[in-house]
């Protein structure tokens, strides 16, 4: 049976999903990464049929979502997005040292996947640690400054950014240290998947896609790397793509 579990990691909420009768036994760990303005509730079902395969599967609340949702304002969250992805790249550490120090993961087997701001999280997670072996990312962006350029002056065309041009360069200054687009050798060939919709019109699909197309070369093991894509598909992942996830854990980690 498939047990679901309230944690708190450092203060960090999170569910864990593992097998009921496993959960004082080490096994390979998934962290998975919601997406903005999302909860780490949504992703039961892939968490689920990840358990099903043998994972302990943790969910994290980001900051500003789920319980850890203040009383801020939406334009407050909206602006604060990219400091939401760099407090979740910081505190994987806390929830990859939890797990070591418990005993409960199996032979270093930690992976890291996410949807949206939670695979733009991903991307920016495989600059960082080198202790990750596996990831997928589902409709996120490797390239997390050139996307920051993109958000930023989307929101001064309407008028409604209160950060300075000093405070904005100074952002794109931290993330280009998160940016995988700028740091490809960090893969160093460790299994990637990406799965993205044609037709996405929040995260461009050419980000991760002409990424893709440049990293690929690099990898000795082309079953290691993966793009697929859906056509007419928008900003929502199919049923489809959480099958081939699942495949993808099963097959790399």
């Amino acid at each position: 049976m498939i047990g679901v579990y309230k944690e708190s990691i450092n203060n960090i909420p999170t569910l864990v999903v593992a097998d009921t009768e496993k959960t004082n036994e080490a096994l390979p760990v998934i962290v998975y990464y919601h997406g903005f303005t999302s909860a780490k509730e949504h992703n039961l079902p892939l968490a689920y049929l990840l358990a099903e395969e043998g994972y302990r599967v943790v969910l994290p609340d980001s900051i500003y979502h789920g319980e850890r949702e203040l009383e801020v304002t939406p334009q407050q969250r909206k602006i604060s997005f990219w400091d939401i992805v760099m407090k979740n790249v910081q505190e994987f550490q806390d929830i990859s040292n939890y797990y070591e120090k418990q005993n409960l993961l199996l032979n270093q087997r930690i992976g890291v996947a996410g949807t949206s701001m939670g695979g733009i999280t991903t991307t920016a997670a495989l600059t960082q640690y080198p202790q990750i072996k596996v990831s997928a990312v589902l409709m996120g962006s490797p390239k997390i400054t050139t996307y920051a350029q993109t958000l930023v002056e989307s929101i001064q065309k309407v008028g409604d950014l209160p950060l300075t041009d000093e405070m904005i360069d100074q952002l794109y200054v931290q993330l280009k240290t998160y940016d995988l687009s700028l740091r490809p050798e960090k893969l160093n060939n460790r299994p990637l998947l990406f799965w993205h919709g044609e037709e996405d019109p929040v995260v461009p699909f050419d980000h991760s896609y002409t990424f893709y197309e440049d990293v690929q070369s690099q990898y000795q093991d082309q079953n290691k790397i993966q793009f697929i894509k859906e056509a007419n598909r928008g900003h929502k992942v199919s049923r489809y793509a959480v099958l081939e996830t699942v495949k993808w854990f099963k097959m790399h980690l």
